[in-house]
């Protein structure tokens, strides 16, 4: 499945990370940065202590978040909840973010390579889930399905789970990442952009995120190596609400200049 045109990509997906919005004000925050701003979706980022050395957001603060934030209307609409999945046990918390209004559910393959099958977060076993499993588990539950990797993973490992038979065991979305997961605010590693490229030479029309340092500074080269969706965490919330309407819309502008 190679493309004829690398720089052929679906239409830009701008994605801010709310791990840099003001927690004191997170639900007004995340309606205006879709409402007000034109952001497309919202990018939560589940951090919980064991597979990242930080904690951050629990399925109740999706909850409180998603009652200010009306869901899409189609699959992959506006105001889609994109929940970065920071967790070693990507499996065991499906069900309770699908209750809390997550859209798209974005494990980690390193964590899906080396977790139990355990579906919720009482339940033990020594049962070893995978990634197609998960991915169809994720289906199954009524959400979109992704899966990321970090900097260290090299992009091949994406290649036998992307060519499943089965269309369930299929992501929706690849998320590169071009910072180590964990912290926001990080320095942009360019050095993930060919993985980028790579799987965007063999699927051109799959949704394809990178996440990590994106800012004007560095969204042309994102968006050269073919990315569609943006997260940008410091870049949007960093700047004063008058101008984040703006920045949001440079950031689409330069995504629809490199890949039409």
């Amino acid at each position: 499945m190679s493309s004829s045109s690398p720089l052929h990509h679906p239409p830009p997906i701008i994605a801010p990370s709310i791990l840099s919005a003001d927690f004191a004000r997170l639900g007004a925050e995340c309606a205006d940065t879709i409402e007000r701003h034109g952001a497309d979706w919202l990018h939560i980022d589940i951090m919980d202590g064991h597979f990242v050395p930080n904690i951050t957001f629990g399925a109740p603060v999706v909850t409180a978040v998603r009652s200010h934030v009306p869901r899409p209307v189609r699959r992959g609409g506006r105001g889609t909840f994109d929940c970065h999945m920071m967790v070693a046990e990507p499996k065991r918390w499906v069900k309770d973010f699908q209750a809390a209004g997550c859209d798209l559910y974005c494990f980690h393959y390193e964590a899906a390579v080396d977790s139990t099958a355990a579906s919720t977060p009482a339940e033990i076993t020594d049962r070893r889930t995978s990634p197609r499993e998960l991915i169809r588990f994720i289906h199954e539950h009524g959400m979109q399905a992704g899966i990321a990797l970090k900097p260290e993973t090299p992009v091949d490992v994406l290649w036998e789970i992307l060519e499943s038979g089965v269309e369930e065991e299929r992501p929706d979305m690849v998320l590169i990442m071009t910072v180590n997961p964990g912290f926001g605010g990080q320095k942009f590693m360019a050095s993930e952009l060919p993985k980028v490229r790579a799987v965007r030479d063999r699927y051109p029309d799959l949704n394809i995120e990178v996440d990590g340092g994106v800012g004007p500074k560095t969204i042309g080269q994102v968006a050269d190596a073919g990315a569609n969706v943006i997260v940008a965490g410091s870049a949007v919330f960093g700047v004063a609400a008058e101008e984040r309407e703006g920045l949001v819309r440079r950031l689409r502008e330069v995504v629809e200049g490199d890949g039409m």
